[in-house]
């Protein structure tokens, strides 16, 4: 008989065992309501997007000794039996906040469709338009009512899978704040600079707020009169960015996006960098009750691929982008950490899919490969300093613990204290949960 006292992660690596047997059915959902209820678990969480799909085996799931294994050496982390790359020493240091999940499963091998799946957790189907990750979990997490928006995208690379990064059919109201937009171009991040200022924030040279006021007071009257004659979403959006643009320039937490008070030493420790800058704006962002904030790492200077689209010259590609990724990242959770923000604040790193574990000689290449590869959480609602899952001795396949990505959905909702289970009314009327209710998240990393 358990103890009546036995603590949530007790019985959660029980159910994970298969101890409770049958029983997790009554006990899963209950706990899901009661992470809901909680507002202790409310919490924000950092996206680090990895445009173009990361190679699994040069990052947290290296082959030491095998063929596969590549040019790079496996170092031991702050987790004895843990190893990653050797051109993530940084990270490294921080294992004991992370939990590598290494069997993530999937069948899709295009961008499109598995960037879709990835930001949705749903494929692309019908006339359903899903919401982007940020959409709804800012929905569940923020309020209407703050300053800034709910949802912050910094530098998305849209080219790739337009319609993965919108709010679908949660609406305008949802959708995120673009910031440092790199427009429809491949490889955003080869300049050395990205704007990550708010564009059109400040009032027009010689206007003051009275005139502003009147202006806009005209504007709502006209638009009022258009949006009665036309209901479509294109005027709501329309509607809706400029009422959100109004409320930030009278806010003074539009501040979040100008870093003159932050210490020199500190960025540089970020690296100044797009990334390291965009990573450096997430914390700030967080601090300001942003809830949700999206940063992708599409590129570096020089690189000539997509991101981490690395079918020539992997190894070159992927030491540039660690070297960008690790500092950035590293400082990131040392930041968060050090104002008390990390046990509150869930940091997730993936891409959309793996690489191949074989090595295209001819080109020095990975191509892309969704049977077996690695995603990495960390900070607020998880147990960190362990591994989950495990693919094969040459990488190919995997052999404990497979996850799918609407398991790995459901496993974010639990760390930030949503219920899976949750609905939204879709766009042809039919409810969606916010993680497929078949899914079986990682019950064993929740915190």
């Amino acid at each position: 008989m358990l103890h009546t006292h036995t603590h949530r992660r007790d019985w959660l690596r029980l159910a994970s065992a298969g101890v409770l047997g049958g029983s997790m059915c009554r006990w899963f959902p209950a706990f899901a309501e009661e992470a809901a209820a909680d507002p202790k678990r409310k919490r924000a969480c950092i996206l680090l997007w990895m445009s173009g799909g990361p190679s699994q085996i040069d990052t947290f799931d290296p082959k030491p000794g095998h063929e596969n294994g590549g040019e790079f050496e496996a170092i031991d982390t702050s987790v004895p039996g843990i190893q990653v790359c050797e051109h993530l020493p940084g990270v490294a240091k921080q294992m004991e906040r992370m939990a590598i999940i290494r069997s993530m499963s999937t069948k899709e091998g295009d961008h499109t469709r598995a960037t879709y799946l990835a930001h949705t957790g749903y494929l692309p189907q019908g006339p359903i338009r899903y919401p982007t990750l940020g959409s709804l979990f800012s929905k569940e997490l923020g309020s209407l009512d703050a300053d800034l928006p709910n949802f912050v995208s910094v530098a998305p690379n849209r080219f790739i899978s337009p319609g993965a990064f919108g709010p679908g059919f949660l609406g305008p109201q949802y959708a995120p704040l673009v910031v440092g937009d790199p427009g429809v171009t491949p490889n955003p991040q080869m300049a050395e600079q990205t704007n990550l200022s708010v564009r059109n924030i400040e009032l027009p040279e010689g206007v003051d707020f009275s005139q502003s006021d009147a202006r806009l007071e005209l504007l709502d009257v006209l638009e009022t009169g258009f949006q009665e004659s036309r209901r479509a979403m294109p005027v709501e959006s329309h509607r809706t960015a400029y009422e959100k643009a109004v409320k930030m320039m009278r806010s003074s937490a539009v501040g979040a996006f100008k870093f003159e008070d932050e210490a020199p030493e500190l960025r540089d420790a970020y690296g100044r960098n797009p990334f390291g800058d965009a990573c450096l704006l997430a914390r700030r962002l967080v601090e300001r009750g942003v809830p949700f904030i999206e940063v992708s790492l599409n590129g570096v200077q020089g690189n000539a691929g997509i991101g981490w689209d690395t079918h020539n010259d992997n190894f070159n590609q992927v030491q540039q982008l660690c070297g960008v990724l690790d500092p950035a990242w590293s400082t990131l959770l040392e930041d968060l950490d050090g104002r008390g923000m990390l046990d509150s604040t869930l940091v997730v790193w993936m891409g959309e899919f793996g690489r191949t574990p074989g090595i295209v000689s001819d080109r020095t290449g990975r191509d892309h490969f969704p049977a077996a590869w690695s995603t990495v959480l960390c900070g607020g609602g998880i147990q960190g300093g362990q591994v989950i899952g495990a693919s094969s001795e040459d990488g190919m396949t995997i052999v404990d613990r497979p996850v799918s990505m609407p398991d790995f959905l459901a496993t974010l909702c639990l760390a930030l204290g949503l219920d899976p289970q949750k609905q939204n009314m879709s766009n042809v009327g039919r409810p969606i949960r916010l993680a497929d209710p078949e899914a079986s998240p990682i019950t064993e990393i929740i915190g």
